[in-house]
């Protein structure tokens, strides 16, 4: 097992470089960038695009060299352009006896160069195998410093959406296998490909308009994960006002990997209980339930107790960005959202970085959960 782990972790290394450069090479043909934003927030615009003199793709501006590149730069100092470029990493300034400043110093020593998408690359990455993410552009903070901040709103959302799929779902899952066929089996079947059909969005606006004052019933709140005097309630009034908030949030992600985990344990079931094992068991005299959960639970479990990493990693980043940016939830996917729209590439990259490094790392750890669940299972003798 150990060789089998040493080759997944020696896989990492060019998976994770493949994901950077691929995102990296995209964002090229992105118009807009960072000192776009900004200018165009000086300019009054508020958005980027308009800042953009329409040649562009290059994050930041990395490929355009001064003040008459940026529509959005007119009237603007070109000193100020300069040391926008220099702060945001798209230019050094480069002096004769290696001084290094802004533009406005030491002008006739020093002049501006621009550092090239591959070299930016490189640098980027380089501080980030030390796990120096930066600093985000637009909040003056630590990259990390960030994710912390916004963690534990995604770990809720994610965690909670996780143990209340697997809690419905293997009970369901378990009855729709024993009862294959039967009506019960073909209704909720209706009700769990019906509701993975309808997008996570889609969901949350209709819970919204339901059961948020949209139009019908004002009973959960509309934004939030907490209330405004929530600091002055006592700690069940917290309990319930944090729980209260979360409902309408916790229904939107867990839709569709409730259906799918239902699916998943009814069809795990079937098939063990249509193997040889369960039939001796049977004949022995064990009663249904012995047979049921004291030989087939463990066996059709396997695939989704081992499961359980790579789901939760899937609710957390795939579904968080959608729901938490329509229930106004401060967490990572509405972080991750406002870093695309404003061009904010340090906590764009550092976060892809950071979150595509784990996700790579869960999937090991979900076959170190199949051999743990069931020992006759290794992955070196495969093949």
């Amino acid at each position: 097992m150990g060789a089998y782990i040493l080759r997944r972790l020696l896989l990492i290394i060019p998976t994770l470089l493949g994901i950077m450069v691929i995102n990296f090479t995209l964002t090229q043909f992105v118009p807009g960038g960072p000192i776009e934003q900004i200018l165009a927030q000086l300019d009054g615009d508020g958005d980027a695009f308009s800042a953009v003199s329409g040649s562009g793709g290059d994050p930041g501006g990395g490929g355009q060299g001064g003040q008459g590149d940026y529509i959005g730069a007119r009237g603007l100092p070109p000193e100020f352009i300069d040391q926008l470029e220099v702060q945001f990493g798209f230019a050094r300034i480069v002096c004769a006896d290696g001084f290094t400043g802004t533009p406005s110093l030491r002008a006739a020593e020093c002049h501006k160069e621009k550092i090239g998408a591959v070299e930016r690359f490189f640098i980027m990455m380089g501080n980030y195998l030390t796990f120096n993410f930066g600093e985000s552009y637009f909040h003056s903070k630590g990259v990390m410093e960030l994710v912390v901040e916004k963690m534990p709103v995604s770990i809720s959302l994610g965690l909670w959406s996780t143990l209340i799929a697997y809690m419905v779902s293997i009970p369901l899952g378990i009855r729709k296998a024993v009862r294959d066929g039967s009506a019960f089996d073909t209704w909720t079947s209706g009700v769990i490909i019906v509701g993975y059909a309808i997008p996570g969005f889609l969901f949350a606006v209709l819970l919204m308009v339901v059961f948020a004052g949209g139009t019908y019933y004002q009973w959960f709140p509309l934004r939030g994960l907490t209330s405004d005097n929530w600091s002055s309630l006592s700690l069940w009034g917290k309990v319930t006002d944090y729980a209260w908030h979360m409902v309408l949030p916790i229904t939107a992600s867990t839709i569709a990997s409730f259906a799918t985990m239902t699916l998943l344990t009814k069809n795990s079931f079937l098939d063990e209980i249509r193997k040889q094992y369960v039939m001796t068991a049977r004949a022995k005299g064990l009663s249904e339930s012995r047979v049921l959960y004291g030989h087939v639970f463990r066996n059709a479990m396997l695939i989704v107790i081992a499961g359980f990493p790579a789901l939760f990693v899937a609710v957390f980043f795939g579904g968080s960005m959608i729901i938490e940016t329509i229930f106004s939830l401060d967490g990572l996917g509405r972080l991750g959202f406002e870093a695309a729209v404003k061009r904010n590439y340090p906590v764009l990259f550092g976060t892809l970085y950071a979150f595509s490094l784990l996700a790579l790392l869960v999937g090991i750890l979900s076959d170190l959960m199949y051999v743990l669940i069931d020992p006759r299972i290794d992955f070196e003798k495969r093949g």
